[in-house]
This record gives structure tokens, sequence and C-alpha cells, in this order.
């Protein structure tokens, strides 16, 4: 009778262990914007033994492929000139190791040259023709990134006198006229600091935060920039800390939104710096965010901030046409992955 009871008492620690090991949310897949697939991805990833730099690398690819939204991959956000230029990095947070290409030309898996990068150089960052050249030396194959697609969109805007633009303070008036544009022989200081463009709202780059299940971190993004800006014109995210950061001894985070705004907040890195001081992610995102709109209130723009444990939160900046953001979340505790939003402040 003793040994009966003993074996219950052992069988009811047993359930009780596995309960409290079911109840971790770790891991964590957590991604800017409603791009399931990409989720689904990198989780697989997870699932089947891969690390959390795989997971990210592989949550990213599927959006490039799947040209999510048209802000990621080929055939979308066309510069001035026509062409699809890609931006990517993906950042371990265990080495600190990180790896990003910007302004990629013609090469469709950006998200995949940034980890050769990462993996095979003592760099960080490789931009332009340049990185064109160095993805073909690893193995990519070149072509084509421009779409009928693409195409039509940059033959509107042409027709459109070349509105919205990127440019200000020169001559021809760029508000209502294409270029060539140059400097007026005395600049006109008109106290722009924002050139704000409608059209350019909605979703935007994919940024992925992976928590492994024994902590590990990884970070990253990949998009195809905003439409029709300047050829040669890199945003935050492949910029680290700004685009996506990770440490395994903080947590990770990634933004979405106007690059040129938010590399220069080093969004990322800064939520990752409240939470090692033990702000919870919901709290550290809303610091930046605030930070950020102190200077710039009608800027575009969402972070998505998780922590070692398995926490996680967003925020983004309020606007008229922007009072919501969306973003992914899987983890264990989860059996699919699951759309999740939040106000913006």
């Amino acid at each position: 009778m003793v040994r009966k009871s003993n074996l219950l008492l052992l069988l009811q620690l047993w359930l009780s262990s596995a309960l409290a090991c079911s109840s971790s949310p770790l891991p964590l897949v957590l991604n800017t914007w409603p791009f399931k697939n990409a989720t689904e991805a990198a989780w697989r990833t997870l699932a089947s033994g891969g690390s959390a730099l795989d997971a990210v690398e592989t949550g990213c690819a599927q959006c490039e492929k799947e040209q999510c939204d048209g802000t990621v991959g080929f055939g979308g956000s066309p510069d001035e000139a026509g062409e699809t230029t890609l931006d990517a990095m993906i950042m371990d947070g265990t080495t600190m190791n990180v790896g990003a290409v910007g302004d990629l030309r013609r090469i469709k898996n950006a998200i995949g040259v940034a980890r050769k990068v990462l993996e095979h150089t003592t760099h960080t960052l490789l931009a332009g023709e340049s990185a064109t050249k160095f993805a073909e030396s690893m193995g990519f194959v070149n072509e084509d990134l421009s779409t009928n697609t693409s195409r039509a969109l940059h033959s509107d805007w042409l027709a459109r006198n070349c509105q919205p633009n990127c440019w200000r303070n020169v001559i021809p008036d760029a508000s209502k006229y294409c270029g060539p544009y140059k400097p007026p022989s005395i600049l006109k200081q008109d106290g722009t600091t924002y050139k704000e463009t409608g059209d350019n709202y909605g979703h935007d780059t994919i940024g992925m935060v992976v928590i492994h299940k024994m902590g590990h971190t990884a970070a990253g993004t990949s998009t195809n920039g905003i439409k029709f800006k300047i050829p040669g014109r890199i945003g935050d995210s492949p910029i680290p800390g700004a685009g996506a950061y990770a440490d395994d001894t903080a947590g990770a985070a990634a933004a979405t939104g106007d690059g040129d705004i938010l590399m220069r907040f080093l969004p990322s890195y800064q939520a990752v710096e409240y939470m090692r001081r033990g702000e919870n992610p919901t709290i550290a995102c809303q610091k930046v965010i605030s930070r950020i709109h102190k200077y710039f209130p009608k800027f575009f723009g969402a972070v998505i901030c998780a922590n070692v444990t398995g926490s996680y939160g967003a925020a983004c900046n309020k606007l008229p046409t922007f009072t919501q953001f969306h973003f992914m979340v899987y983890n264990s505790l989860k059996n699919q992955p699951k759309e999740e939003k939040v106000d913006c402040i």
C-alpha cells in the first residue's frame, strides 16, 4: 500500500513538472505585421531543431519569396529610376555578430546574403553593387528584381509629376515637378524637418525576433524600402540597433516604419537597453516611441520587443491614418501563430 502511494506521489510530481515545463512561453517567434506564413516558417525551423538565427533567416526569407505586402522582396517599392533594391540584416544575440546588406541590387534573397556576411566575413554591412558581387561569389543568382507591378508603379509615379518624392530645398520645386534637382545658389531654409508623404503608410519591413527555448536570441529584418526613394538610399533595416537588435543578456527588438527617422534614434537598441534595466517589453517599446515622438510627432513607426523570459510587447506612434499596429506571435503556449494588435500612443 505504501509502495502504491509512493508511485502515485511520483506520478503527481512528474505531471506537475511536465505542466510546469509546458507553461514556459519559450520558444518565441515575434514579427511585425500580420505576415503569418513568415511566423510559421520560423516556428517550423525551431521545431525541427534549428537555431534562433536559422529561424530568423527562414522567416524573413519566406516574406521575401511571397513579396509580403509589396514592401518586402522583389517587385516592390521601385526607386526614382524604377529599380527595386533590398536591405536586410540578421543579428546573433549570443555572439553579437551581425551581417547586413543595403541597396542590394538584382539578388532576391537579401536575408540569405546578410547571413553570409555574418558567417564568412569580418564585416557587418555591405552595400550596393559590391554587395551584389559578394552575393554572386556566395552562389546567389543575379536576376532582375523588377516586375510588371513595380514597372507600373514607376510609370504612374512619373505621370503624377514624380509625386510623392524624397527631395526638399531644391530646384525645380520638388512638390510640383520631376527632377533632375539641384540646390539653389542660396539655399532657402524653410524650417522643414520632416516631409510627410501619406502614400507610404501601410505595411512595411518585416522585423523578426526569436527567443530560443535555451534563451538564445536573434533578430532580423528584410525590406525593399520606401517607394520612389532616391537611388542609393539605405534605411534603418540593415543598421544594427535601428532595424533590429538582439542580446542574450536582455532581449531583442525590431522596428518598422519610416526608416529615415527611426535610424536616428536606434530604437531597437534602446528598447533592449530599457528591458535590461528591468522594464517590461511593452513599456520598453512605448518609451522608444515616445522618445521619437518628442522630435517627430508625425513619424510613422512601430516597435516590437521581447525579453529573454519570453514576455513580449509592441507600441506604435498614433496618426490619423494609423491608430493600431498588428503583429504576429507564436510561442509554446499557442498551437498556432496569433495575430495581435496594440493601440498606438
